[in-house]
């Protein structure tokens, strides 16, 4: 799916009621997304399946992509502001028990929200940036 397909909007501030939350619009063809986003058996991936990762770019912008963790599929790629991801992974972390929302909604309007731990970001080089991640205690990469 082509990136163009997708706006990203990153709310990295928390309140009350919501975590730091990247919002998602996918526009393409209808049932591209879903198919990309059905388990083998049917099923809708769900927050423990997708990994959601960030490649810095030299310019301003990066790469936001989603992943099936269970076989390593990309489920899609988007550009986010650099900026933007940053202070998400900074709020989140700063709350107690470090968390962010990934709400995705589709050309029909169909979303699916992930409560997710874990933000991997990455130089341009493919090298984790460790200190610029979001890792849950715990985890060993």
């Amino acid at each position: 799916m082509r990136r163009d397909y997708f706006t990203v909007d990153i709310q990295a501030s928390a309140t009350d009621n919501d975590d730091p939350t990247i919002k998602i619009v996918y526009d393409g063809p209808t049932g591209e997304l879903r198919k990309r986003l059905t388990k083998v058996d049917g099923g809708t991936l769900d927050g423990d399946e997708i990994d959601v990762t960030f490649r810095r770019q030299p310019e301003s912008d990066g790469v936001l992509s989603l992943t099936n963790r269970l076989t390593g599929e990309y489920v899609f790629e988007a550009t986010a502001p650099t900026a933007d991801i940053d202070a998400l992974v900074s709020t989140a972390d700063a709350q107690e028990d470090p968390q962010f929302t990934v709400r995705l909604t589709d050309g029909e309007g169909e979303s699916r929200t992930y409560e997710l731990r874990t933000l991997l970001v990455y130089d341009h080089d493919g090298s984790l940036l460790r200190g610029q991640s979001l890792i849950p205690g715990g985890v060993e990469l």
